[in-house]
């Protein structure tokens, strides 16, 4: 239908835009406070970065993405997700020479087909962010401290860190050979799906949100199980790091990254009052995957959050947002010859930085302050024929009703005094 937005999609309409606006004004000032630049991204890529970038065997790539052809024949595919596109853009621009880490943010939207539902949707919005360059335990922990405090800073309360190590690939290797000997005489009870990760991605199978999946993997060998020296002591200096500043965790065995870039922490945030998608935001560390995507080795980590579910916490925990800024002007107009002096004077409120508006449909008088009421305008100016002859006008204040007569030449300077 002409007249819907496709499904999966929504407007957001003055009201509604202004919590966006809030919501990024705090991003951009918490990562200029942590170091972080932003990245602005083209929204389609060629189709191979994902395959790369994101992972063959993911849900995303095998179904979830929307992929078409251009003219000339070339495979493109609307971002997913932003991790891929920053890795790219890091490779291309050859920021790896400048002095590293190199840390980065985006905000934009990201593109899944997936069943809609609360806080999920077709078309959404995700801020994220990546540290290229360093292989420090403190820069995980500084990750997380960091998606801490932004929420911290937007109201939200009872939250939950999940964090585990998924190793490295050598000590995965091992990892995948003994979680395989425990699955293989179960594989027949396992879901279809976990079936077909067994031999792809058999790590997958601990994440699984089957109950009977969980049940026959509650004594499956884990990661943590199998971390080689250099991994543990990584993944206890991090933890090392959130103790040292007071950051309460749950360390979660079944919390897992399965592609092969992906390297010792991974993390999510859980929001407990929210109902069975309590995910609000997760990330970990991918050694391998600027290497993966066609550049050097390079240490990397980074988070992401979907901005709808962000706001669908933030209305259920009751978080407030900052009030609009308040409306300042109204200009009335009584009678056709006040139309010019109020166009002048319009401009020249708005060229000195004040909120101004005034009727364009030829309302009676009392229809316009019914209209001026809209704005929440603390002041309207009326003008009439009489009062331009005598070079006045009445400025009204809003608030109160008292209502007072200003020489037309000194209205701005009255105007900028009250306010």
């Amino acid at each position: 239908m002409l007249t819907s937005a496709p499904r999966g999609t929504n407007d957001f309409l003055p009201g509604e835009v202004e919590k966006w606006q809030y919501l990024e004004k705090v991003i951009r000032e918490i990562c200029s406070q942590y170091g972080y630049g932003e990245i602005r991204t083209p929204i389609f890529e060629h189709t191979e970065l994902f395959h790369r970038g994101v992972g063959d065997t993911t849900d995303i790539v095998e179904k979830e993405m929307y992929t078409f052809e251009d003219r000339g024949e070339r495979s493109l595919t609307l971002r997913p997700e932003g991790t891929a596109s920053t890795v790219r853009a890091f490779i291309q621009h050859k920021v790896y020479a400048q002095p590293q880490p190199t840390k980065l943010f985006y905000i934009g939207p990201m593109f899944r087909y997936d069943r809609p539902q609360a806080g999920r949707y077709r078309q959404f919005h995700q801020f994220g962010i990546e540290v290229f360059g360093s292989n420090d335990p403190a820069v995980d922990a500084e990750v997380i401290v960091m998606a801490l405090d932004f929420y911290d800073r937007l109201g939200l309360t009872d939250l939950e860190v999940h964090i585990n190590s998924v190793g490295c690939p050598k000590c995965r290797l091992d990892h995948r050979k003994t979680l395989q000997e425990h699955l293989r005489p179960k594989m027949a009870e396992l879901c279809s799906l976990c079936q077909s990760r067994f031999e792809r991605n058999p790590m997958r199978v601990l994440d699984c949100k089957n109950p009977k999946c969980q049940e026959l993997t509650v004594e499956a060998p884990t990661t943590t199980k199998c971390l080689c020296p250099e991994c543990l002591e990584h993944f206890e200096a991090v933890k090392k790091y959130l103790d040292s500043i007071g950051i309460k965790y749950v360390v979660n065995e079944r919390l897992v990254r399965g592609l092969d870039y992906y390297t010792n922490t991974a993390f999510e945030i859980v929001a407990r009052d929210i109902g069975a998608q309590s995910s609000i935001g997760g990330g970990g560390r991918y050694n391998g995957l600027i290497e993966q995507c066609g550049g050097q080795p390079t240490p990397g980590i980074g988070w992401a959050m979907g901005l709808e579910r962000i706001l669908l916490t933030m209305e259920k925990q009751g978080c407030k947002f900052p009030e609009a800024p308040p409306f300042d002007v109204f200009v009335a107009t009584i009678g056709d010859v006040a139309k010019d002096a109020a166009f002048q004077l319009l401009a020249k409120l708005r060229k000195a930085g004040l909120a101004a508006e005034k009727d364009y449909l030829g309302r009676s008088l009392k229809a316009q302050m019914k209209y001026a009421d809209k704005f929440k305008a603390g002041f309207t100016v009326i003008i009439g024929e009489d009062e331009l002859n005598r070079g006045v006008v009445m400025v009204r204040n809003m608030a109160g009703g008292s209502q007072e007569e200003v020489a037309l030449d000194k209205v701005l300077e009255y105007l900028k005094e009250k306010r």
